[in-house]
């Protein structure tokens, strides 16, 4: 076999390991908002309101936030494999306490361990992802990763909606469960052993908070999110005025707004190979942005709320991956912590639209609420300018040179 032969074949093994991790994401973000769609059975069944039963997606959403950087501080030092492992296996675990829950107290218990465990793998999943592909295509095994959220939102969560329609809320969870299992055993199958960071003190592994770099990026994280989630945590009281309260209609929509996503966010990680991350993050801010101001204007026939929720779907979606890029460029060494940190910032946007969404409905209405998250993406394209232009007159790192060379080609342990 020729040199070029073996090279190709190794390529193609890495792609494979990369679809792995893509698939196990899709298991592990299908639980947050999949009890979305049987919140008012599930509701029933634990004694407790519809609005009450909804706080399982913001205590899903803090947890994440919280404990994502500090489990990737502790297990930085890891094979990249035993971390994955230990992530999963905290979410299945999650997973089953709430599918056997006897009461609202043990969900909330059981979405919390299931939070732990998520914060962790999805980030690690994709540092993972970049380490077993050249630099030069980091962004699309970034983005290939996050196709498994996408997903999640777009298949995961209404094929659990039909499975706990058909046999109840609990029978959701088991197919949850059935996903996390199938991923466990196929990571344990084809990751290899990837080093973690050299072992370095906690103060060096939270060095990057210091960095003012990364703290603007991860601030254009949470605005940019925080945009997106304003109007889709509130999507049927915006977009009813096109639905006309038709749950259907308004099922096509959700399901449109994460098929779009899907190939936005691939696209995006591509583009962000090609042209760099922070064009790719401007562009699709700058048009998330315009399609919040002109959305009140397309809720009034339903052809063109599809229209909208296709350029609104591309635009949020294309945020994802070159984040994250940016953030591993800015500290490789410490990839596994900054894009655990990206991941918080994004759980704590969920949890915040939700918040700052209910205050503008109160103020503006649902019909203008996306003003609000206009006003916002604005403020994320500013600090993500911001963040460009601080790149430009800092150093690449204050880590040492070594230490991302190795970050960014991790070896196979020897064990």
């Amino acid at each position: 076999m020729s040199t070029a032969d073996v090279g190709t074949a190794v390529g193609r093994g890495a792609w494979f390991r990369v679809a792995v991790l893509t698939f196990a994401t899709f298991a592990v973000g299908t639980l947050e908002f999949v009890l979305a769609g049987v919140l008012p059975e599930f509701s029933r069944s634990l004694g407790v309101s519809v609005g009450v039963a909804g706080q399982t997606v913001t205590v899903f959403a803090v947890t994440c936030a919280v404990l994502a950087p500090l489990l990737a501080a502790t297990t930085a030092t890891w094979h990249r494999r035993a971390a994955l492992l230990l992530a999963i296996g905290l979410y299945l675990a999650g997973v089953l306490l709430t599918a056997l829950a006897p009461s609202f107290a043990v969900v909330l218990l059981g979405m919390a361990v299931a939070a732990a465990g998520a914060g962790l793998f999805i980030p690690t999943a994709s540092v993972t992802a970049s380490a077993l592909v050249p630099p030069s295509s980091r962004g699309r095994a970034i983005a290939a990763v996050t196709i498994g959220l996408t997903s999640a939102t777009a298949l995961g969560a209404p094929i659990g909606t039909v499975v706990g329609t058909l046999f109840g809320w609990r029978a959701t969870l088991w197919f949850v469960a059935a996903l996390t299992v199938l991923a466990l055993g196929c990571i344990a199958a084809w990751i290899p052993v990837l080093e973690g960071m050299s072992p370095t003190t906690v103060r060096q592994r939270l060095a990057p908070l210091t960095d003012r770099r990364i703290l603007t990026v991860l601030g254009t994280t949470l605005a940019a999110f925080t945009a997106v989630y304003i109007v889709y945590t509130y999507i049927s009281v915006v977009f009813e005025p096109a639905t006309g309260g038709s749950g259907t209609r308004l099922a096509v929509l959700m399901f449109g707004w994460g098929t779009v996503g899907t190939l936005g966010n691939f696209a995006a990680g591509v583009r962000a190979d090609r042209i760099g991350a922070r064009r790719v993050v401007s562009t699709a801010v700058t048009v998330l942005a315009v399609s919040f101001l002109v959305l009140p204007w397309t809720t009034g026939t339903y052809t063109s709320a599809l229209v909208m929720i296709v350029v609104y779907g591309l635009a949020a979606w294309a945020v994802t991956a070159p984040q994250q890029h940016r953030l591993i460029t800015l500290a490789p060494s410490s990839a596994a912590l900054v894009v655990s940190l990206n991941a918080a910032f994004l759980y704590l946007a969920i949890a915040l639209s939700g918040v700052i969404g209910a205050v503008g409905i109160g103020l503006v209405g649902a019909t203008h609420l996306s003003y609000l998250a206009a006003g916002i993406a604005i403020l994320a394209l500013s600090l993500s300018e911001w963040a460009h232009r601080q790149e430009n007159r800092a150093p690449a790192t204050s880590l040492s040179a070594q230490d991302s060379t190795d970050a960014a080609s991790p070896r196979r342990s020897s064990s």
